[in-house]
């Protein structure tokens, strides 16, 4: 469970680091990518931010990862300069892709899609009564 001062931090890192990608984006004439920064959880001993981020259009993914990670350290720099006065020492940063999208987006279509199971409740595993 994250403490108040862990939820805090992680709040203030995701909304500089949005303006951080998004400025880097603007600055490198980037078209047609956006970045957004879905969640941030820091370790209880606020050395390690991992950051989930949702990357659109999809078949970016990948390669926008490689790059933010190949700048991880102009990034935390950036963010160390902005936070300065609410942080003593940045915390280290990981990124990951949040894939929670793509699974609601699965069970979206598997609900519109033929096997619905509350149309067809064959589809549904008999549950034994005890």
């Amino acid at each position: 469970m994250e403490t108040t001062r862990q939820k805090k931090i992680g709040k203030l890192l995701q909304a500089d680091l949005v303006d951080v990608l998004q400025g880097a984006i603007r600055r490198n004439g980037i078209r047609n990518l956006i970045i957004s920064v879905s969640k941030v959880r820091v370790t209880t001993d606020l050395a390690i931010a991992r950051v989930y981020l949702s990357i659109f259009p999809n078949d970016k993914r990948e390669e926008t990862l490689k790059g933010i990670v190949a700048n991880k350290a102009i990034i935390k720099h950036e963010l160390s300069q902005r936070t300065k006065h609410q942080l003593r020492k940045m915390p280290e940063l990981h990124f990951y892709i949040d894939d929670s999208l793509d699974y609601i987006e699965a069970i979206d279509q598997a609900l519109k899609g033929e096997e619905n199971p509350i149309e067809n409740p064959d589809l549904l595993i008999k549950r034994k009564k005890k």
